[in-house]
């Protein structure tokens, strides 16, 4: 690959996640103005959870992409809202499986609305030809480095 093709400023944003600070940052905004008193880190986790419950911590750091010890406050902050329950693993007591309680079920519709609205909101104006570009880039980038 050329890296003349690549300005330095333009790298250096991409590396710094600039474009995913400001989707976090929009997604928390549009969950608060719902009325909903979560971050878009908890978000994440209660989106995995809602794909599969009964995740271990080291299966939601996988998914979510973050550190086991980050993840561990996430669902301590998800449990004492009540949004949570951890679970003592028949197999092995050791390890704890996460299960979202009623509450964390029925957040769901309403969180999901916000999701696609920040999605709308970060994809206006970009055709369908080019979010299918950045999509197969980025995932290129990812099998790349994975």
């Amino acid at each position: 690959m050329d890296t003349n093709i690549i300005e330095t400023k333009t790298f250096y944003d991409f590396l710094t996640g600039k474009a995913y600070t400001a989707l976090s940052r929009r997604l928390q905004k549009n969950l608060r103005d719902a009325g909903l008193d979560i971050t878009s880190e908890q978000w994440s986790i209660l989106y995995a959870l809602w794909e599969e419950e009964g995740l271990t911590q080291q299966e939601l750091a996988q998914r979510t992409f973050r550190e086991k010890t980050a993840i561990t406050r996430l669902i301590d902050n998800l449990e004492r809202r009540d949004l949570v329950i951890r679970v003592a693993d028949k197999g092995d007591r050791r390890t704890n499986l996460i299960y979202l309680t009623k509450v964390g079920r029925q957040l769901k519709a309403v969180c999901m609305e916000q999701a696609n609205q920040t999605l709308q909101e970060a994809l206006a104006g970009v055709d369908a030809p080019h979010i299918h570009i950045a999509k197969d880039t980025l995932k290129k980038v990812y099998e790349n480095l994975k």
